[in-house]
């Protein structure tokens, strides 16, 4: 059960959390000091979100436009999913699948997210016109944050443990998971700053695949845990993605309400940017509590 009183106490055990002050998020030419959605195109048939699936270039950018009116600042487009089952998919055909749909989306004003850890492909993607590089990856981390700086794109930095989000890693379920998370951010935030780097921001990974994480009620609540204690990985003073539970086992024949209720737990948390298959559901949520004046008071 989620109380105000466990949420007072635990704002009271971090104020300096509390206080700090995070940078606005800045995609392109544009500036996002209150939440921001990212949604989501997947070009590979292998993702779990069959709604997100495009399997044709026209298919997907019908998709990102659809997703920009309904009120997406970013659209993430990826080519190989990060599901344990999913096939993997070479440097090569995820170019050939992603290139023209960058390219329109970004001829029509559209700002689009490569979901990528692979060097060409973050080239290729960038240099189509991509505006932000989602960066699921951490072995080749140098490369992709000199593009990113040649480029001057946004950094979506996530939380990786492995080479990359397809080695399966296991998360700690005894401790205190932020801890852990912040040092990880922090090392590697300094790396890229080094390589010129001056747009991030940090995804604490809730959307991929855990190997202790298969039991989906185990999983859904450590996102949950970790979601609403987002608001204490702002001393790092940078802007916060998370990517929403669909939590099938909860919600059931109304799963695709779910990312909305995770919205709110993220809002309070203090996240800037929900990366998001159900963008008007989400969009309708986030309006709501800014107009409220809910949870907004990170965003002041």
């Amino acid at each position: 059960m989620i109380t105000l009183a466990d949420l007072a106490e635990l704002a009271s055990r971090y104020p300096e959390a509390l206080a700090a002050h995070v940078a606005p998020m800045r995609v392109g030419d544009r500036s996002y000091d209150s939440t921001a959605l990212m949604a989501t195109v997947n070009l590979s048939r292998d993702s779990t979100y069959r709604e997100s699936i495009a399997p044709t270039v026209e298919s997907a950018v019908r998709k990102a436009r659809v997703a920009a009116a309904e009120g997406a600042a970013i659209v993430d487009i990826g080519a190989e999913s990060t599901t344990a089952r999913a096939a993997r998919v070479d440097a090569d055909e995820q170019l050939r699948r992603l290139i023209p749909v960058i390219e329109q989306c970004a001829s029509e004003g559209i700002a689009v997210s490569v979901e990528t850890y692979e060097p060409d492909v973050a080239h290729a993607g960038l240099a189509a016109g991509a505006r932000v590089l989602n960066l699921t990856g951490a072995q080749h981390q140098e490369s992709m944050f000199d593009l990113a700086a040649e480029f001057d794109a946004t950094v979506i930095l996530c939380y990786v443990k492995g080479a990359n989000v397809r080695e399966i890693t296991d998360v700690n379920l005894d401790a205190d998971p932020v801890p852990g998370i912040l040092d990880h951010f922090a090392q590697r935030v300094e790396v890229a700053r080094q390589h010129g780097v001056d747009r991030i921001v940090i995804d604490p990974g809730m959307g991929f695949y855990y190997g202790n994480l298969v039991d989906p009620m185990t999983r859904v609540r450590h996102q949950a845990e970790v979601i609403i204690n987002t608001f204490r990985l702002r001393v790092l003073e940078l802007p916060i993605c998370h990517a929403l539970p669909h939590a099938f086992d909860l919600f059931e024949d109304h799963f695709r309400t779910a990312e909305g209720f995770f919205a709110v737990l993220a809002t309070l948390g203090g996240a800037s940017l929900f990366r998001t298959h159900e963008v008007p559901r989400v969009a309708a949520v986030v309006r709501a509590m800014q107009t409220l004046d809910v949870g907004t008071h990170w965003q002041r």
